[in-house]
């Protein structure tokens, strides 16, 4: 092959067939979208093959796209426990670790510990994501991320786990609303009420769709939102009110707009954990960041 295949390049594009889009590829890996198409171009031409095709509505792989980017994904993987292992022998920690993340966590928890890691560890670049719980949990067992962080779960097994913090579900209402005289609520009495769904098919909607067929109720909400600020938004002027973990209340519903009361049930009291897929060794990087989340 005449020219030489950039790694990075390889990076982008395989980031591309991630996210379906070069703006949000763009956006993720923090380049200007007509830069992140120059390097495709490259690529292509590094090939000689076409492997992807541009439409207002995304893009779609090539079959040749389809095999770069698996192969790509590997190749990365790979380049990055290279670059781990050289900075080890060095008695170096640095490198990329790759964390995916619930949203709970990252509103509540992640940040301060991720800021303190990052000033003891200024080589170590961090790729955050953020996935649903059962998503985290099928890419550390994947291999797809180095360390998970969501809500305990019983389908773990072949995964490490170790505490995080504890994030109990709460009821979030407007100030003076009828159950605000209550020192805590029920689910069945929460539901009498116009609810708010927050994130829909997500773990928390699913959780509270299952608790609520137990006692025979219809999980039918009046306002479905994407975040947890929006549901505060939608709270704050009395559309309705919402069940969400007590970090997001706690960011997003602190002021004296807003009500909070501890949800009585027992399957209110959530754990977030810390999962990593189980080996030996383990990269010194990867090591230290499961320390730091541990406190």
């Amino acid at each position: 092959m005449a020219r030489r295949i950039d790694p990075y390049s390889l990076r982008l594009f395989v980031t591309t067939a991630a996210e379906g889009s070069i703006a949000r590829a763009a956006a993720k890996e923090n380049i200007a979208p007509s830069a992140l198409s120059r390097r495709i171009a490259d690529l292509e031409h590094a090939f000689d093959v076409k492997l992807l095709v541009r439409s207002p509505k995304g893009i779609e792989l090539t079959h040749a796209g389809v095999v770069v980017c698996e192969r790509g994904r590997q190749f990365d993987k790979d380049l990055q426990t290279l670059a781990r292992d050289v900075l080890e022998l060095d008695g170096q920690v640095g490198g990329v670790v790759r964390l995916f993340a619930n949203m709970s966590s990252m509103i509540g928890f992640l940040p301060e510990r991720l800021k303190a890691f990052s000033a003891l560890h200024p080589s170590v670049r961090i790729a955050l994501s953020e996935r649903d719980t059962s998503d985290v949990v099928r890419a550390c067992l994947d291999d797809e991320t180095d360390v998970g962080v969501c809500v305990k779960t019983d389908s773990s097994a072949g995964l490490e786990c170790w505490p995080f913090a504890l994030d109990p579900l709460i009821v979030v209402l407007p100030n003076r609303h009828p159950l605000s005289r209550e020192d805590r609520l029920g689910f069945a009495t929460a539901m009498d009420y116009p609810l708010i769904r927050v994130h829909p098919g997500g773990a928390l909607d699913n959780l509270l769709g299952a608790n609520a067929a137990k006692i025979g109720k219809q999980f039918k909400p009046a306002v479905v939102v994407s975040s947890f600020d929006i549901a505060c938004r939608m709270i704050e002027v009395g559309l309705g009110i919402a069940v969400m973990p007590q970090s997001a209340a706690t960011a997003y519903a602190g002021s004296r707009k807003f009500v909070r009361r501890p949800l009585a049930e027992t399957w209110a009291a959530r754990e977030l954990c810390i999962y990593a897929l189980r080996k030996s060794p383990r990269h010194r990087a990867v090591q230290e960041l499961i320390e730091a989340l541990r406190g």
